[in-house]
C-alpha cells in the first residue's frame, strides 16, 4: 500500500464515517478522529465483504462497496458511541 493509497483510505474513512454518523439519529458523542478511524475500519471491512460477495472491481463508481462500507460504519459508530457513553458515565 503506497502513500497515496493511505491518503485515499483516510479521505474515504472521513467521508464514510461522516455519512455513517449522518444516518444515525441523535448525537453520537464521538470525536472526529474516532469518526475517521471507524470510517477507515468500515471501509476496509466493507470492501472485504464486497469482495467476499464477488464485487471486487466494477466500472465507474463502486456503489455496492460504498453502501456496504457505510452500513458497516453505521454499526461501528453505534458501537463506539455506546462504548464511549458507558465509559463516560462510569466516571461521573
Amino acid at each position: 500500500m503506497g502513500f497515496w493509497d493511505v491518503i485515499g483510505l483516510i479521505i474515504a474513512g472521513f467521508i464514510i464515517g461522516m455519512l455513517a454518523r449522518l444516518f444515525l439519529p441523535g448525537k453520537q458523542g464521538i470525536g472526529m478522529l474516532a469518526t475517521i478511524g471507524v470510517g477507515i475500519v468500515g471501509t476496509l471491512a466493507g470492501y472485504g465483504i464486497a469482495a467476499g460477495l464477488g464485487v471486487e472491481e466494477t466500472r465507474g463508481v463502486d456503489w455496492l462497496r460504498w453502501i456496504i462500507s457505510i452500513a458497516v460504519s453505521v454499526v461501528l459508530v453505534s458501537l463506539v458511541a455506546g462504548f464511549m457513553r458507558k465509559r463516560g458515565s462510569s466516571h461521573v
